[in-house]
């Protein structure tokens, strides 16, 4: 079994206020989904992101964000346990991002072998 990491984006809606309902409703899909991946033993942890945070370039050059120029934002991850990525990206499929016009990248985590 693998590790892969599903990074969740979308393209915020200034226009959209949901009602306390409407987030209650997509709270539980998140939930959800969330719970039948670890359920079947294949969660390995997951976080939100907040909207904002720092860049780092070299030159000790840093920077707030997330820019006006940048129409994508990664709202969060989740780290899930497949065979394959094929396996992966059926889980990525039931993701309630993508309800909302968002989108799931799904990648692979690579071994560094000399770190051990």
């Amino acid at each position: 079994m693998k590790e892969f990491m599903l990074l969740f984006r979308s393209v915020p809606n200034p226009d959209f206020k949901p009602t306390a309902d409407q987030m209650q409703a997509e709270i539980k899909k998140w939930q959800d989904w969330i719970g039948d991946i670890a359920s079947q033993g294949k969660f390995v942890s997951t976080n939100q992101l907040t909207r904002t945070g720092r860049l780092v370039k070299a030159g000790n050059i840093v920077s707030d964000g997330p820019y006006a120029e940048v129409k994508e934002i990664m709202g969060g991850y989740m780290i899930i346990k497949a065979a394959d990525y094929d396996e992966a990206v059926e889980k990525a499929k039931g993701c309630p991002v993508l309800d909302m016009g968002g989108h799931v990248e799904v990648r692979d985590f690579m071994k560094l072998d000399h770190l051990d």
